[in-house]
């Protein structure tokens, strides 16, 4: 087995299960720090076997929509519900002389990412996996934690 195809195994086999939000933080060419869905946002990223991937993240305690039918949810709460959340999902692929995981997006809340391949720069630290990216509005750094397996 050649050196790159080990290492893409490797770096594969530990992107590989779910991880928790730990922080998603913007940082601006001036110098500060922004939280998009505040400093305590929640989330989970999934990466499987068969090479599909889910990103889910949002702001906890977004306001409740004034009616159980989400179909018939008003103007405003769907707007604050939007603005609340952020969510893609796909397939991933793994870069290792760029130390990238790309994520090729075939669904997502916004809908300009669909087709996109989207490029987050890894590194491990212990249990935290941290995707580094080059985004629209800016830097972006991404920490996640590994979620223990549950014992069948």
């Amino acid at each position: 087995m050649a050196e790159r195809e080990r290492n893409t195994d490797a770096i594969r086999e530990k992107l590989l299960g779910s991880w928790s939000l730990v922080s998603w933080e913007e940082h601006q060419a001036a110098g500060g720090v922004s939280y998009p869905l505040g400093a305590d946002a929640v989330g989970q990223l999934m990466y499987t076997e068969d090479g599909r991937m889910s990103a889910q993240l949002m702001r906890p305690g977004s306001p409740l929509f004034a009616n159980e039918d989400w179909r018939q949810a008003t103007t405003e709460d769907k707007s604050n519900a939007w603005s609340d959340y952020f969510g893609y999902f796909g397939t991933f692929s793994i870069d290792v002389d760029d130390r990238a995981v790309v994520h090729h997006i075939q669904g997502s809340w916004f809908p300009n990412l669909v087709g996109t391949e989207q490029i987050r720069h890894f590194r491990f630290d212990d249990d935290q996996l941290i995707l580094d990216a080059e985004t629209e509005w800016g830097k972006v750094r991404i920490v996640w934690r590994k979620v223990a397996a549950r014992a069948s």
